[in-house]
């Protein structure tokens, strides 16, 4: 692999991690792994964040195009978030990550 090869791949890396490194971004991704939720749901399945984190994050993650944000009318009007394709392509890594975790960090 050429020297050019090398910084092209690295800046790929980096773009990603930037996109997906934060713990928060990880967690989402992988709570929305089995479908569908509202906001609290996320909420009450990850430990220790706050709704304006968790709004924030959502935001970010639908930019992206990893997380699309749904309304819907049932009885009224609620927002569900689902991973995308490109959110469902990340759950790979967020499962190596846990593996390692429960390999190494006991």
């Amino acid at each position: 692999m050429s020297r050019d090869q090398k910084n092209k791949l690295s800046q790929s890396v980096n773009n990603a991690i930037k996109m997906v490194g934060d713990e928060h971004i990880l967690c989402i991704i992988g709570t929305l792994s089995d479908g569908s939720m509202r906001f609290n749901e996320i909420q009450r399945a990850i430990e220790g964040i706050n709704p304006t984190t968790l709004t924030d994050r959502l935001k970010k993650l639908e930019h992206e195009g990893i997380v699309m944000r749904k309304e819907e009318t049932v009885d009224k009007l609620s927002v569900v978030y689902e991973l995308t394709e490109k959110g469902k392509a990340i759950l790979p890594i967020v499962n190596e990550f846990a593996n390692f975790a429960s390999k190494f960090l006991k």
